[in-house]
């Protein structure tokens, strides 16, 4: 008989580099309400300055140097699992439900590779380890991304749209033909490293932005970026900002401040255009704590935006990837082909067995 109730640490790690995410999840299953959670104790481990520099540089690594990146931090990651799961007493986990970290994403060429997957962590951590969910939706001809998307289906269903606003925006809603869902920009990863050049780790309450002047024709270049004209599906990386954002931003010339603060507006402008009037919107992911983003998203579109929990706003992306986890242990659908693009839907990811 199938499991109902599963104890799971869910591990994530997110492209703006703000540390590694561990939440400690309860998930349950029944057939009449279907999948419902509890978050027990949660925490985020920030990274240190030289693994921050290491994984921001990697994309550039050569194949070789990739290779022992991926060992050395599949060690590190599971040292800051096993410590935390040591602080905190955890014991009775069915399972650690870990992304790892994006390094390259590419799904146009056939390309992911998320670091801290490799086999070995399951005997580090001493703990079954689901792990590498995108890999295979990229086998499949999907992007890969978003993956979240099945968790706002299965645990949040109540919000017309589920917004995350973290390295990258991403939103998922109910279409016509399934659930929906894309990457719609840049967020953090461009302003945690603009505030970065000014001395501060991100743009605490979009005060930076607010105290700035916005570029018009700065903010009209961004708007005109291709990507914004792609239909669904379609992901971004940051090999993307590299390459399309950060030289058009840098060409301009203007101050720290005014960067911060047309780059925000941008984001609200891309942000507004994704939802219908009167919308109820659930916002998760550091970007939720950015007042003046939020406040600019609600001049350009009257939606009712509910902040959750701290929990919640956190820990949301580390919940889904413990239900993503669960869902591969039971052989269910994880990843939705509406979404990705992929041939079919499927039941993404790998499972190492503790030894």
């Amino acid at each position: 008989m199938e499991k109902s109730r599963y104890k799971i640490l869910g591990v994530m790690s997110g492209t703006s580099l703000d540390g590694i995410d561990l939440a400690e999840c309860q998930l349950a299953y029944s057939d009449e309400s279907g999948w419902s959670y509890n978050l027990g104790v949660a925490n985020t481990i920030p990274y240190p300055a030289e693994w921050k520099s290491r994984l921001s540089d990697a994309v550039n690594f050569s194949e070789g140097r990739l290779r022992t990146l991926n060992e050395n931090y599949t060690r590190y990651l599971s040292n800051v699992i096993s410590e935390f799961i040591n602080r905190n007493k955890i014991a009775g986990l069915d399972a650690i439900c870990s992304h790892g970290h994006t390094i390259l994403h590419q799904p146009q060429k056939g390309i992911t590779l998320q670091i801290g997957n490799l086999p070995e962590i399951a005997t580090y951590v001493n703990e079954t380890v689901v792990c590498d969910f995108r890999v295979q939706d990229v086998e499949l001809g999907g992007q890969g991304a978003p993956l979240v998307p099945i968790g706002d289906r299965l645990l949040f269903s109540h919000y017309d749209y589920c917004l995350n606003l973290g390295g990258f925006a991403n939103i998922s809603s109910e279409g016509e033909h399934g659930r929906i869902a894309y990457d719609i920009c840049p967020v953090n990863i461009v302003l945690n490293h603009y505030s970065e050049k000014l001395g501060k780790p991100y743009d605490e309450g979009g005060r930076i932005a607010a105290s700035g002047v916005v570029n018009e024709k700065l903010l009209q270049q961004l708007n005109d970026l291709q990507y914004y004209r792609t239909d669904p599906p379609k992901s971004l990386g940051l090999e993307w900002v590299t390459r399309e954002v950060f030289p058009v931003i840098n060409n301009m010339g203007i101050l720290g401040k005014d960067i911060i603060a047309t780059f925000t507006e941008h984001i609200a402008v891309q942000l507004a255009a994704q939802f219908q009037k009167g919308a109820k919107v659930l916002i998760t992911g550091g970007g939720a704590y950015n007042d003046h983003l939020i406040e600019r998203l609600k001049f350009h579109r009257q939606v009712m935006i509910e902040l959750p929990s701290q929990k919640i706003i956190e820990y949301k992306e580390a919940l889904v990837f413990a239900l993503l986890g669960v869902l591969k242990l039971r052989n269910e659908v994880n990843c939705l082909s509406s979404v990705t693009g992929a041939r079919n839907d499927h039941s993404g990811g790998v499972i190492y067995s503790k030894k």
